[in-house]
């Protein structure tokens, strides 16, 4: 019998999450042992690699980190030809706002990204590995340094690992704590030491050139420690946990405005959107109702709960879909114009004004815009300086519509994905909360813009 100190909820499957909040457990290596730890690595090290990518394809893992690509196609797309070194980098930098699963596997079960970390490189021909953990992890840091090393001394991690002729070595890497880092060719730059600019793809696809230019799989925290238990179980067994194109496991971070916020660790779309704020999470505080939900990170677009959405069946048919019955997974909520993206389901009650929260989601991205893109650069702090006006009771009807105009502008038109990360928020607030937002506009001006630049250019006016 598991006893935690935080008791799953009854419509949890723990996992990824079995030893998170035990009270029976710690990350020394031997506890991990004994509980079963490294048996699936001495499993897969038994088999042919390329088997193991097909177990992995079989179970239909999805990547967790917030794009939701199939993992197990991700490593095909090393180039069969290849004659330079294979890399595996793990993603630890979780940087998307309202996320905090990653951080619980790297305090409390360490061991269990180890080990599947080395089945993945593995499977992929990779001799070298990296974890890259962002700078706010500095604890997280020392245990999973201390857990390597504990890995290497028991023949898991090295020279000749178990004997099968495979070496590998896995090295830690910490970031300096900027969001772009969590955007995988941006990651790379930075563990090569550059300022870390996203690369354009095409060409620069990790798979065939990634760090130093060699191919290289970069997959997630939770992704790589699913990979041990689908080895454990067989692809086709771990397929049958949550629904068709949306299997297994994920862990949902939810915060704001509910009773009892925190981690779940649930079947992919097996619970919907009512049962995980009411049943799992309590619902809202007293004499509070639910207003909105940001799904899958602060990145991604807002839902209100009053929403009835239109999805397309399989055979082509259309069914009616309220925000209540949304299943948690992929498919399902891009199908309602938002995404699962990395699992934080940030929750807004009916005494948050959307000004403020625009307003905050704004400065957070106008801040971490690497810059490297102009509309990214230049929008996402024109952006902010207007939603600034906002919330300060100074903008105007012409500034919700500029702040519109700008999201577009950057919306689709930048290297990597930090320009919709920046823009579908903005885009989807004001679509769906415009008249909120104008009741906090000077009306009596709304001809004339609240803009500094504006008002001097004013003298210029042909009358």
């Amino acid at each position: 019998m598991i006893s935690y100190t935080k008791q799953p909820h009854a419509r949890e499957y723990r996992l990824i999450f079995k030893n998170v909040d035990r009270e029976d457990w710690d990350t020394n290596i031997d506890t991990y042992i004994n509980d079963g730890g490294y048996e699936d690595l001495k499993k897969a090290i038994l088999m042919n690699p390329k088997d193991i990518t097909e177990e992995v394809k079989k179970s239909g893992l999805r990547g967790r980190g917030g794009a939701g690509f199939p993992t197990g196609m991700k490593w095909t797309f090393i180039p069969p030809q290849n004659t330079k070194p294979i890399y595996l980098i793990c993603n630890g930098d979780e940087s998307e706002p309202g996320t905090f699963k990653d951080r619980y596997i790297l305090h409390q079960d360490p061991h269990q990204l180890i080990e599947g970390m080395v089945i993945s490189c593995f499977a992929v021909g990779a001799h070298k590995a990296y974890i890259y953990l962002r700078e706010e992890f500095p604890q997280a840091a020392i245990i999973v340094e201390k857990a390597i090393e504990d890995a290497r001394s028991k023949n898991f991690v090295g020279t000749n690992i178990l004997g099968s002729g495979f070496d590998l070595e896995i090295y830690v890497h910490r970031g300096a704590g900027a969001y772009i880092c969590g955007e995988e060719t941006g990651l790379i730059e930075s563990l090569e030491g550059k300022r870390p600019y996203p690369r354009i793809k095409p060409p620069y696809f990790p798979a065939a050139l990634g760090l130093y230019m060699c191919p290289t799989i970069v997959n997630n925290v939770e992704s790589l420690c699913h990979v041990k238990h689908i080895i454990r179980m067989g692809g086709d067994e771990y397929a049958k946990l949550g629904v068709a194109r949306n299997t297994g496991t994920r862990i949902l971070c939810v915060s704001g405005d509910v009773k009892h916020p925190g981690y779940f660790e649930v079947e992919v779309g097996k619970v919907t959107m009512r049962e995980l704020l009411y049943d799992m999470c309590g619902g809202p505080r007293d004499g509070r109702e639910i207003k909105a939900v940001i799904p899958g990170g602060s990145s991604s677009k807002i839902l209100k709960a009053d929403e009835v959405f239109i999805i397309k069946n399989p055979d082509g048919t259309e069914r009616e879909l309220a925000f209540w019955d949304i299943p948690m997974d992929f498919d399902s909520l891009a199908a309602c114009g938002s995404m699962a993206g990395s699992g934080g389901v940030i929750v807004l009650d009916d005494t948050r004004k959307m000004s403020w929260v625009l307003n905050n989601i704004n400065a957070f991205y106008a801040h971490e815009s690497c810059g490297q893109c102009t509309p990214c650069r230049e929008g996402s702090a024109w952006m902010k300086k207007i939603s600034d006006r906002l919330v300060d009771g100074n903008a105007t009807s012409m500034d919700i519509e500029t702040l519109e105009s700008i999201a577009y502008q950057i919306d689709g038109r930048t290297i990597c994905a930090f320009g919709e990360a920046s823009s579908w928020p903005v885009e989807a607030i004001i679509a769906k909360f415009r008249d909120e937002l104008l009741a906090d506009t000077k009306l009596e001006i709304a001809d004339e813009p609240a803009n500094p630049e504006a008002v001097a250019q004013r003298r210029f006016r042909v009358h």
